[in-house]
Parts: C-alpha cells; structure tokens; sequence
C-alpha cells in the first residue's frame, strides 16, 4: 500500500467517523422514535395507544379496565372492592408480596443480590405489572386482575427444609369461587402456583373451552449500562418440537405462538429471569416485548396464554414461577431446557462454550480465588492447549520469512503484469522448498472459533456479575476509567482502560507477528488497523473479556519467546535446500500445493482454449 492509497483510506475513515458523528439523532430526537415504535407495536397488538403526548410516560402494554359500576351491578359484584395490604410470602431466597387485588404477585425481591447501585434487587413491582385471568360471564368480560380475592391466611415465612402454602380466594357465590393456590420451599427460586375453579362451568360463558391467562410486567434497570441491559433482554419460550426461541432483542415485536404446546416462557433481564413453567402445557398464546423511552425501564412484557376449561365441577392447572439469576447450573434444574435462554454463540461457538470453556471454569471456581485469577488461570490452560498449533503457526511463518529473498528476485524476473505466471513460479518454489503457504494461517484459523465464543460466554456469565478486580469494580461490565462528559460515536461517553491495554497489547503482538512472517504491503497495514476498529467495539463490553484478551496476547508474547529459542533461521534455511535437492518424486504434497496445482493448471487448459477459439475467428475473418 503506497503512502496516496493509505491517505485516501485515512481520509475516508475521517469522513465517516465525522459524518456519524454529525448527522447522529439528538436526544429528542431519539426518545420521539422510540415513543412511536413503541405505539405502533402496541397498535399491532391489539391494545389501546396512548396519545403522543403521553407517550413518553408509557410503561407497559395495558389491558383496558373493566368498568366499576358494571361489575357492581354483575358478576363477582362483591369482588369489586377489598384490603390493598398485601400478604407476604418468604424464604431465604425470595421476599414476596401478594396483592389481594388480582390475587397476584404484585413485587419479588431477590434477598441475595443487590442492584449496581447498592439498592434491594425487585424484580417487578408496581401498577404497571398485572396477572390474571380473563374470560366472559354474563356477558360481560371479566378480568380477575381487577378484583379482591381473599387470602386464606397473613404473612408466611418459610424456613430451610420446610414448606408452605397460601391460597387466594376469589368468590362468585357460595360453592362458586377461583382459587390461586401459592407454594414456596425454604431455599429455593421457585414459587407453585395452581389455578383451580370450583363450580365455575355455569359461570364462564358456554362459548369459552379456555380462559386467557394475562401476564404483563415492566422490569426496570438493575445493571450499570442500560443497552447493553437492553441487548441481552427478551421474552424466551419453549414451544412443542419446535423447542427454545426468542422474540426479537433490540426492537418491539409481537408473536403468535400456535404450533404445539407452550411449556414455559420467560421474561428474561440481562441477568435475571421471570419464568412461568406450565407443567401440563398452555395450548396457545401470544408473547410480546417492547422498549420503552424511560431511561430507567429496561423492556415490557406482556404474555396471554391460553389454559383449557373443562367445563367441571372442579379443575385445576398446576404452574410454577422461577424468579432469579440466569445461572447456567441454576437454569438446567429447573429442565424443560430453560438453560438454553442463555445465548453462549451459535453453532459451533455455543459448543466449545458449553462442554469445553464453562466446565473448566466451573473446576477452577471450586478453588476459591478470586475472578481475576481464574481468568488468569483459564487463559493460561486454554493456551496451553493451544500451543502446539501456535508453534505449527509460527514455525510456518519463519519457512516463509527465509524464502521471502527468493521470492522478491522471481517477482523481479517475472514482473507483476502476469500474476498467473507468478503464481506458478511461487508454487514451485514451495514445491522445491517443501512449504506450504498456509501452514501459518490455518493454525490461527483453528484458534479463531475459541477467541469468538469467549465474545458470548463473558458477556453471559452471571458469575462475573459485581466482581472486582484491581480498578474494574464488575468484571461483567465495561470500566469507566476515563468519563468523557460527551457522546463520541462508536465509544460513547467513557474510555475503558481495560479495552486500552488490551489493543496496545494486540498493536504490539501485531508489530511483532509481521517481524515473523515478513508481512508487508496492505497486509501490513490491515493487521495494525483492525485492533483500533475492536477498541471501538469492545469499549462498552465487559471488562473480563477485555482482561482475558489482554492477557491472551501476553502469553503468546512469552510462548513465541521461548519458540524462537528453538527456531533458528538458519537451521530452516539449510533444511529447505536439502529439501530443494530431493527428487520430485519424494517430495510429499500438501493438500492446498495439489489443489493448487490442479487450478492453475486447469487456467491453463481454459486459456489455451480460449487461444484456439480466438485463432479459428481470425482464419474465418
């Protein structure tokens, strides 16, 4: 690359950077498209939208109310009022409020964590989260969120070992009533909860072989950057042999869900997840996510699945909640493959994440140490591994340095018009020499999938959640060393020292790579601009990946250290001109020289082809 071509890319990348910069939304601008993308999901769903000016207070997807007067003088009239104390429900783990409006549960808190700014870690709570069930009677549509059941007991606290349960009662006569029957064990996420009806059949209205059960929540931030809270926070569920999937991560969707049964579906948080589990399965349903324009609301949610109704005397429909931490050990025992909400990359990535990388850490965890040693550790075992390929890599680029002479002086006697002919005359000296010019880039190329799955696990593992390690607070975020004050395009308003140190690290490794390889011309050029492109990227990203790829390139520094102690050059010299004197015939091909040799020599066929064509044109001419 001369010096005009690297000042016209130079110059482009300016008018990029700068363009972005300028011609980026304002605030306003931003928080407007964000209100209306969020009234036209909401228009798409079915539900009532708000006016634009009330758009920026919008908070969750809202089921029009039923009207007071009209219950009062219809069915479950009594229902209409009652106590708004809600009844406590605890264990170690979880702190539960139930409200006897809805009968629902209308706040959990999760007793073992906090969130980034010291507070009580709630999962949901407050009027913009509802849960019910909504059928006909009477001709009237009931929606029991809005009614007062009645708790079958106060406040229960449940110890480890021990059991309890309470159930809310919502009456419609004597012997008619809907029962939300709650459990909870001493030491554990889950929470039972079983829908039965008692004399119902006669009530819901002959038409309805379902009640449609209605769940809506708004989960608020918990986390130090909200889009990245945002990006890794969707509705999950787990449908028929279709099995896990998601509705869209960084915009609002809707989604029907009619093929198979529904066995459980989650509003999942970066972190954190709240999942309904339906034992004996919903029929159908819808599910839908939505962003919002209030900095402090991650998503919301609103689900309406479909429970059969047996028109019986009695029925029931056993459910549970999972409420807390999206840890991968946690997930898989709950079953019904829930683990599989937690993105470890794509095939094969979630592979090499899911049986290689998270067992050995997991061993490395049973040690005690902190989270910066066992990165530490992590990496200089996944090196190690890797060192055989590493030493295959750099041993290649050494052959290829040593021939780098001869391969100037047949480019100067050969020329760059014909680069077919140069190619050729290269193959021959790879031939001769017995070297295959890829022998250094295939190695890399087998170490790239485990440098990528290391861009999903650390940015999905709860365990680096609010751990320090020397300046970085929480290994699961980025560290704020340097706060701009300011927007920049790509960076945003902070500098990561963490992301600094690591791309100085690879520029070096860089520089020195070139040294072995002989790399020049836009080679060269490409291999010192990509770490720059990364630091823009991986900025916002979690300092522990950040660290990992930092110390990823001090251990190679020290293994190609200590091979180039036992690589000299001048033994690969004398070893290629041994191989240079051997006859053709005991030389062995690489597979890539014979595929090679068989294009070049099918160029040749074609060329010569197409000069016979072009001779028997010009006879007949």
């Amino acid at each position: 690359m001369d010096r005009n071509t690297f000042t016209g890319l130079f110059l482009i990348l300016i008018i990029l950077v700068g363009s972005t910069y300028l011609m980026q939304p304002s605030d306003e601008d931003i928080k407007r498209e964000k209100a209306k993308q969020t009234q036209d999901s909401l228009a798409r769903a079915g539900k009532p939208v708000k006016s634009p000016a009330a758009a920026d207070t919008l908070k969750t997807v809202s089921t029009p109310k039923i009207d007071s007067a009209a219950i009062l003088a219809g069915p479950f009239g009594s229902a209409n009022s009652g106590s708004s104390t809600p009844v406590v429900l605890e264990n170690e783990k979880l702190k539960i409020e139930i409200s006897p409006k809805g009968g629902r549960i209308s706040s959990v808190q999760l007793k073992d964590f906090q969130t980034y700014t010291k507070q009580p870690l709630i999962m949901f709570s407050g009027e913009g989260n509802r849960f019910g069930l909504i059928f006909g009677a009477a001709g009237k549509n009931i929606s029991t969120n809005e009614l007062y059941f009645t708790p079958s007991g106060s406040s229960v606290s449940v110890s480890q070992g021990d059991s309890a349960s309470l159930t809310m009662r919502l009456n419609y006569s004597e012997g008619q009533y809907i029962d939300y029957i709650y459990s909870l064990k001493g030491d554990s996420y889950n929470v039972g909860l079983t829908i039965a009806t008692q004399g119902m059949q006669d009530v819901v209205a002959p038409t309805q072989q379902h009640l449609t059960l209605n769940w809506e929540t708004v989960l608020k931030k918990k986390e130090k950057d909200l889009a990245s809270e945002q990006q890794y926070s969707t509705a999950y569920y787990n449908q028929g042999e279709a099995g896990v999937d998601h509705l869209e991560r960084l915009e609002s969707e809707k989604k029907e869900l009619t093929e198979g049964k529904i066995k459980w579906f989650s509003f999942k948080q970066h972190f954190f997840s709240n999942i309904l589990i339906a034992k004996n399965g919903f029929d159908k349903g819808d599910l839908a996510v939505s962003t919002s324009a209030d900095l402090n609301i991650v998503k919301s949610f609103a689900a309406n699945m479909q429970i059969p109704f047996a028109r019986q005397g009695a029925t029931s429909f056993p459910m549970e909640f999972y409420f807390g931490p999206n840890q991968i050990n946690i997930l898989e025992k709950q079953g019904f493959d829930i683990d599989k909400q937690i993105d470890l990359g794509y095939w094969p990535l979630k592979y090499i994440n899911r049986w290689v990388v998270l067992p050995v850490f997991n061993f490395l965890e049973r040690f005690g140490w902190g989270y910066g040693l066992i990165i530490l550790v992590l990496t200089i075992v996944l090196k190690t591994v890797l060192l055989p390929l590493t030493y295959k890599s750099y041993l290649s680029m050494a052959k290829m340095r040593v021939l780098k002479p001869e391969m100037d002086e047949i480019k100067a006697k050969v020329g760059d018009d014909n680069p077919t002919l140069l190619q050729q005359e290269y193959l021959k000296l790879y031939k001769k020499a017995g070297v295959n010019p890829l022998g250094g880039c295939l190695p890399m190329l087998l170490q790239l999938p485990i440098i990528m799955a290391f861009f999903f696990f650390f940015p999905n593992l709860f365990e680096l959640r609010q751990r320090s390690f020397l300046w970085m607070e929480d290994l699961s975020t980025y560290d704020a060393f340097f706060q701009l004050g300011f927007q920049l395009p790509f960076l945003g308003s902070h500098v990561s020292l963490m992301c600094i140190l690591m791309t100085i690290s690879t520029l070096i490794y860089t520089y020195f790579n070139n040294q072995v390889s002989g790399a020049t011309g836009q080679m060269k050029y490409i291999g010192y601009i990509t770490p720059i492109i990364f630091f823009g990227v991986l900025n916002s990203y979690p300092s522990g990946l950040n660290y990992y790829y930092f110390l990823a390139n001090m251990l190679t520094f020290a293994q190609q250290y200590i091979i180039r102690m036992f690589v000299n050059d001048d033994k690969i010299h004398a070893q290629i001109q041994e191989n240079k004197k051997k006859p053709a015939s005991e030389k062995k091909k690489s597979g890539f020289q014979q595929r090679m040799e068989d294009y070049m020599r099918q160029q040749q066929q074609i060329a010569a082809a197409k000069g016979k064509e072009a001779g028997k044109t010009g006879k007949k001419k």
